[in-house]
This record gives structure tokens, C-alpha cells and sequence, in this order.
């Protein structure tokens, strides 16, 4: 063989190797099919080398056609054994599935791939395609459809449900993205990573995938950068709203913190205008058991926030259930905002009275005749300390001393959150007072004043008497002192005086002290140092102290999240189990309960997921009313442009995350190009069949000659 054609083959093998070291196989176990090649090569050299002897006297004509006939012959089989070959050939590459590859998604074997679908409340929106969800179950589809039969997948959704925690085939995915619906749980992009990444890891595929499907609202859209694991390639699919417009109503409070039957309640709420429209005579309805109380109308700037009240009459003792309404179209889910509270609350009062006290039945005539009242009394020479935690307000009625058994036992008694009231004897114990002030973090005594002075100010901007005078008149008679206390005065010293007198000592002053507050009076209670128990003043003044130790109930609970519910029960429920139901019994949940100070504690464990009236049954007794809402992030109505998105990524250096924005061409397609590079399977199919109608037309083309 001559040499120049000895390099040529060299050169045509480099590169048939050269192209093959390039290719990736999908399936490259098919590869063994090339031992078939054998088939043709025993063909040609058992069946073309067969000869037949013919005798002709003309020998040199004969030997010129027989050379002539040998060198035709020579090159049909030799083309049809290369039609062969390379038929065989690229049929078994076209089963092989060979590709060159991407070098950022390069991949051999099976792939494990995540799928996140943000299925929370923003996913209602729409766009020119339709709802955004349906959007996403789409892409999820295509996603898949971009994998190999082999691939397992996993679907999270904000659900984070435990089914979620587990591989399934292409099938069984398809399948369950087709069942996701909107739900009220909400979580970040970075909680999800996590999930996902945690998931992933645990998988035994060297190659793993995940996607995010989601319309980037901006208050989720934060990635930290140390949580993620850039082993694996994260992929971006935004889901543009455009409906970006919305009105809702944020939160409520009650302006009095313990709303009480028969009185005029006042309902603050926060709206926010998202949109970009003014709302002009925008409506609120409050609703009472069902019925429609009060309706008042709002203004309200276009991308503003305004605080609205509403007013109504509590007229039903117990539970009462209220929604507040607006009305905002398209998103409607964050238009009403339900709460409920129980106006016949009851104060468990407790009078510790001095041994020497005259006052006591001033107190009790007081507390004992209001049905609000529990009252327990006791004498300090025999104080119940079980009494304490019961109680929600303990007035001290002129002690003569403060032992510090009593102290540690106020102090627990605070730390829960009660409220102390204190009137010191004119004949106490001095140190006693002082060491137990001291713990109590109040000023100190110093003396007895025993000159006659007279009240001159009121502080009633202070939330003991908000709203106890109608009218304020500077001349009205205020409380007379005939002797008082005088307390040491410090520059460190966080009393607040409350009433103070002409020579700028206080009458009452108050302090916090961790949840609960205590209120010190200067004077003991007895009539002959003031006339303060006979005087106007002091009814409303004992009664606001008592109503104040209440502690605010929450009015609403949040859904998709693991509250903390107190009941005032030291029951276990062991026997009977708590259930949480809702209106309408389509919800019914056991709750784990926690015994925490003397109190059950329920926990939801993020188990409402629909925002209504709900109540919390012991057998068949309603012991607590409930109201949920929906979280009120996703009425938030910001979003990352695909733009943002990058600048978004490019900034914290994620390398391995993409962004892809679904067009005209599906999300399969676009894959499997990102996948697997470029695929030659179709084209090595397409030469398998002109190779084989080649070798046809060779052994037709020759024949006919």
C-alpha cells in the first residue's frame, strides 16, 4: 500500500476517534451491537470469494473482460460492505443516543432532579397565558418531559408535606404537579433550596438538577449564598405576573386591650393600597355574628398605607365572631380579616390585709359586688401562696412588713404577668419594705411626711385613665393627704408618677417589672392619712389597675404557622384530647398541648391552612373561640423582574444558578439542548437509512449494467 495512502487512513481513523472521544453516550451499553459489523465482513469474505472456472479458447480477450468484470465487481462489494457496516453502525449509534455535550450540563447516567412550584396565594395571578399556577404545572411537565425514563424526581411545593420526601418516576411526578393547588403556607427561595439541596443529597445519582418555579415576589426571593451548594446546577423559571395591582386589609387591633360587654369598642385596621390607583369612598364592613354592625368609607393613595377604625357595640356576652370586608377584585383572598374575643372576662382579685388593717371591707364591698370580680382575701399572718397564680391582680392592704418568703413569691407572681398594688402600713417595718422595694425594683421609703398637702396633678395621658374622664377640669377637687411617704429619689429610678402632689411627691406611681407592673400609693390606706378611699378617684383608679392585669388575648392567630395558644387550664386533657374545629367541621385537628406555668399551651404545628372561625372542644364543650388568617406576605404584590433576578445573582457570585425564561419555545426543548448538548441520535438514524437505501440502489445500479 503506498504510503500517502497509509497517512490518509492514519488521518480518517484520528478523527472517527477524535469524534468518538467527543460524543457522549445516553445508553452507550448499546455500543456492543458494533460486534454485528462482523456480519457484513464473514458475509463478503465467504460469499464474494467464491469463483466459477469457464473454458474459452480465446484466453488473452477472455483475460482483458474477465480483469475488467473483476475490477467492477471488486468495487460493488466493497461498497456494499462499507453500506453495511456503516448501516449497522449507526443504527447502534442511533440506539445509543450519542451527544456532544454542554460543557456547563454535562451528564452520564441517571439524574436526580428537584422541582419547586410556588403554589402560595401571588400564584392566583394571571398573565397572557392564564392563571400562574396552571403556568407552572405546564413547565413542570415540560421539565420532565426533558428527562430520561430512568431520572427520579421530587416535588416540593410551600406545602413541605412529608410525600414530598421521596423520589418518584416520571409518571408518578407528572401525575402529582397535576394535583397541586394554591395554598396558604408561604416560604422563601432559600428555605426551599434547602429542602431541595438536603433531599438531593442524600440520593446516590452523581448528577443533580433543580428547579425553581416561582413569580419571585421580592420579600422571598433572598438566597444565602453559604446555603448553597454549588455542586448542583439550579435553574430559575420566573413566572410573570400581569396583575400587579391589590388592596387588603393588613391587621386590627381593639383600642381598649380587654374589650368588655355592653361597651362602645373601637377597631383599628391597616389597609394597603398596592395598586396604582387612588381608592376614593373605598367601603368596610364589620360583621358580628353573622350580622353587619357598621360600615364606614376610605381614601387612600395609590401605593399607601392608612390606618382606618371602626366602631360598634358589644351587645353579646361570651364568644363574639367578626370579619372586617373590603372589596378588591381580582385578588381576593386577603379582603377579609376575622378575629373574635369574649367580652364576660372575669378578675381574679386577691386582698392580702395587714393585721392591723381598718380598710379591708373597702376593698371588698368594692370587688365583691361586680359580677367581673372573683375576689379571695387573706391576713398576712396566714397567706395562701397557691392563691397567687390564680390571681390576676394582688393588692397589698397596709402590711406591716414584707418577708422575703412573700417577695420571691410577687416576684413569680410578676414574672407571669399580674399586677401588685401596694399600700403601706403608718406603722411598718422599715427594712422589710425597703429590701422588698429593692427586689421589686421601686423606689425605696425614706420617712413619714406629716404634713397636710393636697393632689395637684393627674397624669391622664397615662393608660390607667385613657378614656375614664369624658372631660378634664383642672379644677376639679382632687384627693387631700394628711401624711405620706416620702420616697428616695434617683436619677436611675424608672417609676412613672401617675398622681402627683403640691410638693412634687407622688401619690401613685407605677413601674414595670418584667411582664407584670406594680403600683405603689404613698399613703396607707387608712382614712385618717387621706381621703382618697372615700374620694371619686379611687373607684376608677382600683378598677382600670384590676382591668389592666388582665392579659391581652389574641384576637387572631396566623395559618400555615406553629402558634402558641394559652389556655387557662392546668388540665393535662390526657383523657380527653383537645380538638381544634372549624365553623364549618370541615377542619378538625388534635393539637399538641404543653403544660407551661400552670397553663395548657396548644401548639398548631402549622395545621390550619384555611383562615376562618374555629373552636377548641373538650368533649363536647366549646372552651375557646379561634380566628385565623392567612399570612399577609403574599398579598404583597413586588416582584423580581428577570432583569433584577440577574443583577440579583451576578451579585452574589452564584455561578451555578441559570435563569430561564419560558417563550415560544417549550421548556423540553430548551432542556434538552441544556441537558444534553447537542443530540445526534436522529441524525445517525437518518444515515443508518441512507446508507441502507445506498446499499439498495448499488446492488440495483450494477446489476442493470
Amino acid at each position: 500500500m503506498p504510503f500517502d495512502e497509509v497517512i490518509q487512513k492514519i488521518h480518517t481513523y484520528l478523527l472517527i476517534l477524535l469524534l468518538l472521544h467527543l460524543m457522549n453516550f445516553l445508553f452507550p451499553t448499546f455500543l456492543i451491537g458494533l460486534a454485528a459489523i462482523a456480519i457484513p465482513i464473514i458475509i463478503h469474505l465467504f460469499n464474494f470469494r467464491k469463483y466459477k472456472k469457464v473454458y474459452f479458447t480465446n484466453i488473452q480477450f477472455l483475460k482483458e473482460i474477465k480483469e475488467e468484470s473483476d475490477n467492477k465487481s471488486r468495487l460493488k462489494e466493497w461498497l456494499i460492505l462499507a453500506m453495511r457496516i456503516l448501516f449497522i453502525s449507526c443504527l447502534v449509534f442511533a440506539f445509543a443516543q450519542p451527544f456532544f455535550p454542554n460543557h456547563t450540563n454535562a451528564r452520564q447516567g441517571k439524574t436526580d432532579i428537584s422541582i419547586y412550584i410556588d403554589n402560595s396565594f401571588s400564584m392566583e395571578g394571571t398573565n397572557k397565558n392564564g392563571n400562574l399556577l396552571e403556568n407552572a404545572k405546564q413547565h413542570a411537565t415540560e421539565i420532565a418531559n426533558a428527562f430520561q425514563a430512568n431520572d427520579r424526581f421530587q416535588l416540593l411545593t410551600n406545602d413541605f408535606e412529608g410525600r414530598h420526601q421521596r423520589f418518584l418516576t416520571k409518571d408518578e411526578f407528572i401525575e402529582r404537579v397535576n394535583e397541586v393547588k394554591i395554598s396558604s403556607a408561604s416560604k422563601t427561595l432559600n428555605e426551599a433550596l434547602k429542602r431541595q439541596q438536603d433531599f438531593l443529597l442524600n440520593g446516590s445519582s452523581k448528577n443533580k438538577r433543580i428547579f425553581l418555579l416561582s413569580d419571585f415576589q421580592k420579600h422571598i426571593s433572598t438566597i444565602n449564598k453559604t446555603d448553597i451548594d454549588t455542586n448542583i446546577h439550579i435553574t430559575c423559571v420566573p413566572i410573570a405576573s400581569s396583575e400587579k395591582n391589590n388592596v387588603f386589609i393588613d391587621s386590627i387591633w381593639f383600642e381598649s386591650p380587654v374589650p368588655q360587654w355592653g361597651t362602645e369598642q373601637v377597631i383599628h385596621t391597616t389597609i394597603i393600597n398596592q395598586s396604582n390607583k387612588d381608592i376614593e369612598n373605598g367601603s368596610l364592613k364589620l360583621y358580628i355574628n353573622h350580622t353587619q354592625v357598621s360600615l364606614t368609607s376610605f381614601d387612600i393613595k395609590a401605593g399607601s398605607t392608612k390606618e382606618v377604625s371602626i366602631s360598634f357595640k358589644v351587645k353579646q356576652k361570651e364568644i363574639n365572631r367578626g370579619i372586617l370586608k373590603i372589596e378588591d377584585d381580582p385578588i381576593t383572598y386577603d379582603d377579609a380579616f376575622y378575629f373574635s374575643f369574649n367580652p364576660q372576662t372575669t378578675i381574679d382579685a386577691l386582698v392580702i390585709n395587714g393585721k392591723d388593717s381598718q380598710t379591708s371591707n373597702y376593698f371588698k364591698s368594692l370587688l365583691q359586688s361586680d359580677s367581673v370580680f372573683i375576689y379571695h382575701e387573706n391576713n398576712e399572718v396566714s397567706i395562701e401562696y397557691s392563691n397567687f397564680s390564680k390571681a390576676n391582680i394582688i393588692i397589698l392592704n397596709e402590711l406591716t412588713a414584707l418577708s422575703s418568703g412573700l417577695t420571691a413569691e410577687l416576684e413569680k407572681f410578676l414574672r407571669n404577668g399580674g399586677s401588685l398594688v401596694i399600700f403601706p402600713s403608718k406603722t411598718l417595718d422599715l427594712v422589710s419594705y425597703n429590701s422588698a422595694f429593692q427586689s421589686l425594683q421601686i423606689p425605696t421609703i425614706q420617712k413619714l411626711d406629716t404634713f397636710n398637702t393636697k393632689t395637684q396633678n393627674i397624669d391622664f395621658e397615662h393608660g390607667l385613665y385613657e378614656g375614664v374622664f369624658e372631660k378634664i377640669d383642672q379644677s376639679m377637687d382632687l384627693p387631700k393627704v394628711f401624711d405620706h411617704f416620702e420616697f428616695l429619689k434617683t436619677t436611675n429610678n424608672s417609676a412613672q408618677h401617675l398622681v402627683t402632689l403640691q410638693n412634687g411627691d407622688f401619690l401613685i406611681a407605677s413601674n414595670n417589672y418584667e411582664k407584670g407592673k406594680v403600683y405603689v400609693f404613698s399613703i396607707p390606706s387608712n382614712p385618717l392619712s387621706s381621703n382618697l378611699l372615700k374620694h371619686a378617684l379611687f373607684v376608677p383608679t382600683l378598677i382600670r389597675m384590676s382591668i389592666m392585669s388582665l392579659q391581652p388575648t389574641p384576637i387572631y392567630y396566623q395559618t400555615a404557622s406553629n402558634e402558641a395558644i394559652y389556655l387557662n387550664h392546668s388540665s393535662d386533657f390526657s383523657d380527653k384530647p383537645l380538638h381544634i374545629v372549624k365553623d364549618d367541621k370541615k377542619t378538625d385537628i388534635i393539637p399538641e398541648h404543653r403544660l407551661l406555668q400552670n397553663k395548657t399551651v396548644l401548639f398548631t404545628q402549622n395545621q390550619m391552612t384555611e383562615a376562618g372561625h374555629y373552636s377548641i372542644f373538650e368533649g363536647t364543650s366549646i372552651i375557646k373561640d379561634l380566628a385565623f388568617n392567612f399570612n399577609r406576605n403574599e398579598s404583597d404584590m413586588r416582584f423580581l423582574s428577570q432583569e433584577e433576578l440577574q443583577q440579583y445573582i451576578d451579585a452574589t457570585h452564584l455561578r451555578n444558578i441559570e435563569i430561564i425564561v419560558p417563550n415560544e419555545k417549550t421548556l423540553t426543548k430548551v432542556l434538552e439542548d441544556s441537558n444534553d448538548g447537542k443530540k445526534l441520535w436522529k441524525l445517525f438514524l437518518l444515515l443508518a437509512l441512507i446508507f441502507l437505501v445506498s446499499e439498495i440502489l448499488i446492488i440495483r445500479l450494477f446489476k442493470n449494467k
